[in-house]
């Protein structure tokens, strides 16, 4: 099993690519094109792993959700946020009833 340290040195990778040239790097052209080319690719590779999902090719599954996971990381990085952003949250939803979870945003978003 892997830990979630792949995580970080991707988010770390990703960082390094902020200030690359965006002719020679996917990540610096995806983060100089902006929000919009990032949320694309996300739509893209979320609606990849769907389909991957009901052709029921299990491996596909996980190089699609693969894709997804990175391009997670780079709207991340777009945000100046880091993978340990994320797992706090879960980490604080940890043990919590979804429906809990989702009525106790609802009240603090208003």
């Amino acid at each position: 099993m892997t830990d979630t340290s792949i995580l970080t040195r991707l988010a770390e990778t990703i960082e390094t690519r902020k200030h690359a040239d965006p002719a020679s790097s996917y990540v610096a052209k995806l983060l100089h094109d902006g929000q919009d080319k990032i949320l694309k690719k996300i739509a893209e590779e979320s609606a990849e792993t769907l389909m991957a999902s009901k052709d029921g090719d299990a491996q596909h599954v996980v190089r699609e959700t693969a894709d997804l996971w990175f391009h997670c990381l780079v709207l991340l990085a777009h945000h100046g946020l880091k993978p340990s952003d994320v797992l706090d949250e879960l980490q604080r939803r940890e043990g919590i009833p979804g429906n809990d979870e989702k009525a106790s945003r609802s009240l603090s978003d208003k």
